[in-house]
């Protein structure tokens, strides 16, 4: 296999995101996603840094590279200059291209993400379109998304828009502009990436002995990494100074 690391210097966002880290841990300080997850930006550059393919096939399998929320904090603080969000970035796309990302709870979820968001975007051009946000499946929207889910023309109609017609919120997208922008997510590599996705999760299905359909969302496999969650990325409890001791 080719060097993980020569694979992540094909990424701009990683080569902009590393210059010469020196575990000053001011990342990690800034970071909001730190404060809960069980998670340390400044561990994830320093690991990276040993250009050593075990450590980093560790970290593309690992929980920890999907916890970052890409605020960017990291970037505006660091005084060597990198940006361990940019890092995280690269690292998420070769998980993604090698399979890796089935290996992790988090990392399954992407499968989720491709056949909603992504989907959509090909199908409708809007990445969540009101009309498939249904409250069965978002009981967190709670009962006044309910009302206006079942009313959703007349909410549109209020907003300015058409539901499915040519101007406005949620209009219907020309079939010339729905192939452009397929022709995008085509010479980008898009498509390439979501044809990964797919194939990694149906072995990860068949793995974990769970139904898996070609195509929507009414199958085990996505039930399953939409909803599963197994407690343990949080930090328990937040680790506080004694400041008589100063430990």
């Amino acid at each position: 296999m080719e060097n993980l690391y020569t694979q992540l210097l094909e990424d701009v966002r990683f080569e902009e995101g590393l210059n010469a880290c020196m575990n000053c841990g001011v990342c990690t300080a800034i970071c909001p996603a730190a404060e809960f997850y069980n998670y340390d930006p400044r561990m994830i550059v320093d690991m990276v840094q040993t250009r050593n393919d075990e450590v980093i096939r560790d970290l593309l399998k690992s929980e920890t590279i999907w916890y970052c929320g890409q605020c960017m904090s990291c970037k505006t603080r660091c005084p060597r200059g990198n940006t361990p969000g940019q890092i995280i970035m690269a690292l998420r796309l070769l998980s993604q291209k090698l399979g890796y990302f089935t290996e992790s709870e988090k990392g399954r979820q992407q499968f989720a993400v491709k056949r909603t968001v992504g989907d959509n975007i090909l199908e409708y051009g809007y990445c969540v379109p009101s009309y498939d946000v249904e409250p069965e499946r978002h009981p967190e929207q709670g009962p006044v998304w309910e009302h206006i889910y079942e009313n959703l023309e007349h909410f549109i109609a209020r907003a300015g828009g058409e539901l499915y017609g040519k101007e406005g919120p949620l209009r219907r997208f020309t079939p010339e502009v729905m192939q452009e922008l397929r022709d995008i997510f085509d010479v980008t590599g898009g498509l390439d990436l979501f044809d990964a996705i797919e194939e990694a999760s149906e072995k990860k299905a068949k793995e974990m002995d769970m139904e898996f359909t070609k195509e929507g969302i009414d199958c085990e496999y996505f039930r399953h990494v939409y909803t599963f969650d197994s407690g343990i990325h949080f930090i328990e409890e937040p680790i506080m100074e004694d400041h008589e001791t100063g430990r």
